[in-house]
């Protein structure tokens, strides 16, 4: 299972690991400032911040697993088999498919208070990248220093989740998977007390 996590101290983290049992020949890629990018619908962007990331090892087009942008802002996208319900093109809207979504939103966004304001109007479409590449089920998490949200689309559409722990991991949706935290109240830290029998001692 794939998770991403975002990490705060004195600098600001994020990382996913990749538990699949394929290999996409994934490498380190860098979109520079100012690269043409070319979406399927919308218009190409010229202007734009520069990303580092992860992407399948496929030369005609970035396919971006995780960025991070040269203002820190990071994305990645995780499996979401069963949930992604990608839509058709409505032209009242955004339409970008879902392998443009992640150099679609570094290219423009600063921080996550931009991308909540480009997700507004957002339909993430059902483009696929090529007949050899079907879509893959995913939702994102995206975050900054400051804070972290979760993108889906669902059957019901679009949505935006705030997420406070800076966490995401694959089904189920994120608003169930927030709400599963409830099992785990009891970790913590420190040692825990003996709540077994008070006639064992050191266990």
């Amino acid at each position: 299972m794939c998770t991403a996590a975002n990490y705060l101290s004195k600098d600001h983290y994020f990382g996913r690991n990749f538990d699949y049992e394929l290999s996409y020949n994934e490498k380190i890629t860098i979109t520079p400032r100012n690269y043409p990018l070319k979406f399927r619908v919308e218009d190409t962007i010229e202007n734009h911040y520069a990303f580092i990331g992860i992407t399948a090892g496929i030369d005609v087009y970035p396919l971006y697993y995780d960025a991070t942008n040269e203002k820190g802002l990071s994305i990645a996208g995780l499996n979401f088999a069963d949930f992604a319900d990608y839509k058709k093109v409505d032209d009242s809207k955004v339409n970008v498919a879902s392998f443009e979504f992640i150099p679609w939103i570094l290219s423009q966004c600063s921080n996550v208070k931009e991308a909540r304001k480009l997700l507004e109007n957002l339909n993430i479409v059902d483009i696929q990248f090529s007949d050899e590449l079907p879509n893959s089920s995913l939702h994102w998490i995206i975050s900054d220093r400051d804070e972290s949200i979760t993108v889906e689309t669902v059957k019901e559409g679009l949505k935006v989740y705030n997420n406070p722990v800076g966490v995401l991991t694959n089904n189920p949706p994120f608003d169930k998977q927030l709400f599963n935290l409830n099992n785990y109240r009891y970790l913590s830290s420190r040692t825990p007390d003996n709540t077994f029998s008070d006639d064992l001692d050191g266990i």
